[in-house]
């Protein structure tokens, strides 16, 4: 069984010989010569016949620059500038060369370019450990601070102490000589405040960690009698645990937590938590203000709360304990539910140092497979500077350049948009500013289509189409650019898949069959206008005659279409009729005839007949029991009527 190790009373002996234990400092790996700075005149060459990696080498010809990419020197400044580091120059390049056991000229191998390839790579190594050795903070890896420091005594024993123990802010060099003061006893004790609140419960507690200094001096009277039984290391001086209903059953979460969330309920059990909530609120300041006095002689506070219930403690008039007071330390570990006996328990951790027994072999290989598990951090970039890179500037417009934009803003907008009346008088103002009906819209606006027309034709506007081809003759035949693709004219019902996509017309814009016989009806009007079965590519006119042409047709295909519909509705109906008078009724059952001499049935044949069709056998049965009753009936009141007369 291991011996424990009280963290205010270790050994003197144990204490002389510990020594602080660090992964960084303890490793002390190989350094090869770092690399002179380079200088501003190796830096100064640039050209065209210049290597930009090799610090700006300049060449006489472009053999000489070709037989620099294949050298090792180049290959090497390649591969170093790659893992973040500095290129060297050519004489700083053989001085490394010369630090290798083998030389990168000096293989007498069949394969040598591959030996010198490993040998650049070995070099590239070697330096960029040695740029991380020589640069902790940028290539070592960063090893995460742990809570619990440690200490070693040779030959195997290692002990190790919260770092919360110690004061905030202080230095990895400090930690051994602040261990050694807490071995000075002092007046009363040391002494800690606890307290714990999680759930609705609370537990609190004044502990004394450390014995008196009188208690340390205090000698036997007679030093023939026993000496007394020391007092323990630790003892609890107060303590207190209450718990309040604030939270609900399996869902967690304080009561003024899910207000703020979701807005405050107006279940009565919400009304009850928030009432323990206000309750354990001040219950515990209250406990606080009574053991004000004791708080005030603690040398560390130690509080375990959410940030919702940390506010109890802290930041309150007459608060007991400030925000900003250097003794406040929060548990290093886990905690369970707030109770006296989880007080103790974390008394118990952070008091009893943790001890361990490895040797210097064993510790080192740790610290090895340790910082291997650890990744590496990326190279940082070197910075640009925001001055090197120019932003193009927005080119500023001019008053009369707004005005213009503007100008053609709200002409395509009417014309998209369909309304003509305002397009009319907004034309004649400033027809002439824009500069006609046929004039290119401009690139600017991001717009594929190239004319007014086209705009209109795909808007699907007639009565637009119709004014700009009628009154204000616009030019039919301007195409769209090429830029205009198949996939844009997608969504249209024009009959123009197989139009190329770098000539649209108007009439190929055209989404409606409306649209298009505006334009065939302008190109049979006005023929010499343009050249409408041309460039404009119309198919054909469309005059009054074949539209009165069409339109009969169209009629005549209708009144044949009802036709034909009124006639397949009496075949329907005929063919209904027919179904249903072949359809038989069902056969009566078979009767037997019975002569009028002989005795007839009761309930006649007929009736019997009709009755009985379509019944199971139980519901003949039951009808004929029936009518054999009503029979039996009849002959009674018959001779109730013979005897009578």
């Amino acid at each position: 069984m291991s011996q424990r190790f009280h963290v205010f009373s270790l050994p003197p002996d144990l204490l002389d010989t510990l020594t602080p234990r660090n992964l960084i400092t303890n490793r002390t790996p190989k350094r090869e010569p770092s690399p002179p700075p380079v200088t501003a005149k190796e830096q100064a060459s640039t050209g065209a016949r210049t290597c930009n990696v090799c610090l700006g080498a300049a060449f006489a010809d472009v053999d000489e620059q070709r037989s620099h990419f294949h050298s090792d020197w180049h290959r090497y400044n390649v591969k170093i500038r790659l893992k973040g580091g500095n290129p060297v120059s050519e004489s700083v390049f053989a001085q490394l060369v010369e630090g290798l056991e083998d030389s990168l000229s000096g293989s007498a191998s069949d394969d040598e370019s591959a030996e010198e390839s490993d040998a650049v790579d070995t070099l590239v190594t070697r330096v960029r450990r040695n740029v991380l050795s020589d640069n902790p903070e940028e290539g070592t890896p960063k090893v995460p601070i742990s809570a619990v420091i440690w200490f070693h005594s040779p030959p195997a024993t290692q002990i190790g102490t919260y770092r919360m123990l110690f004061p905030l802010e202080t230095p990895p060099s400090a930690y051994l000589s602040e261990l050694k003061e807490m071995q000075t006893p002092i007046e009363g004790g040391r002494k800690w405040a606890m307290f714990m609140v999680a759930g609705g419960h609370f537990a609190g507690a004044i502990v004394r960690v450390s014995r008196a200094a009188e208690e340390e001096a205090l000698a036997p009277v007679n030093a023939r009698k026993k000496p007394p039984k020391p007092k323990p290391e630790t003892l609890v001086i107060k303590h207190k645990t209450f718990h309040r209903y604030t939270t609900r059953r399996k869902q967690g979460g304080s009561q003024s937590i899910n207000d703020n969330a979701k807005g405050a309920a107006i279940s009565a059990g919400a009304i009850l938590r928030r009432y323990g909530e206000q309750a354990l609120r001040d219950d515990i300041r209250s406990l606080l203000q009574d053991w004000a006095e004791d708080i005030h002689d603690c040398e560390r506070i130690w509080i375990r709360a959410s940030v919702s219930n940390r506010r109890i403690f802290l930041d309150y008039e007459g608060c007991v304990i400030n925000k900003g007071d250097d003794r406040l330390r929060t548990f290093p570990f886990p905690t369970r539910r707030p109770t006296q006996s989880e007080l103790s328990r974390c008394l118990l951790e952070l008091t009893q140092v943790k001890i361990s027994h490895f040797t210097e072999e064993d510790l080192r290989a740790q610290d090895e497979a340790f910082l291997a598990s650890l990744p590496r951090p990326k190279p940082q970039p070197t910075p640009v500077s925001t001055a090197d890179i120019e932003k193009p500037k927005p080119q500023r417009l001019t008053k009369e350049e707004e005005i213009y934009r503007e100008k053609w803003s709200r002409l395509l907008d009417m014309i998209t948009k369909g309304r003509l009346d305002p397009l009319k008088s907004f034309w004649e103002r400033e027809a002439e500013s824009i500069g006609g009906v046929n004039v290119a819209i401009p690139e600017w606006i991001g717009d594929r289509r190239a004319s007014l027309l086209q705009v209109a034709a795909q808007s699907g506007h007639e009565e637009i189409v119709r004014w700009l081809l009628y009154d204000l003759r616009a030019d039919p035949t301007v195409s769209v650019s090429a830029r205009w693709t198949k996939a844009d004219d997608a969504g249209g019902d024009s009959d123009t898949s197989d139009v190329p996509s770098s000539r649209r017309t108007a009439y190929d814009l055209a989404r409606s069959r409306a649209v298009r016989d505006v334009l065939r009806r302008c190109a049979a009007d006005h023929p010499d206008w343009w050249d409408w079965f041309g460039a404009a590519r119309v198919p054909s006119g469309l005059s009054k005659e074949k539209e009165e042409e069409r339109d009969d047709k169209r009629k005549q295909r209708r009144k044949g279409l009802k036709e034909r519909m009124r006639e397949r509705d009496e075949m329907l109906r005929s063919k209904a009729a027919e179904e249903a008078s072949e359809v038989t009724t069902p056969e009566p059952l078979e009767t037997h005839q019975e002569s009028r001499g002989g005795p007839q049935r009761l309930g006649g044949s007929s009736g019997r007949a009709d009755g009985i069709i379509g019944l199971t056998s139980e519901m003949r049965a039951k009808v004929e029991r029936e009518r054999r009753a009503r029979a039996a009936e009849a002959r009674l009141a018959l001779l109730s009527g013979q005897a009578r007369r």
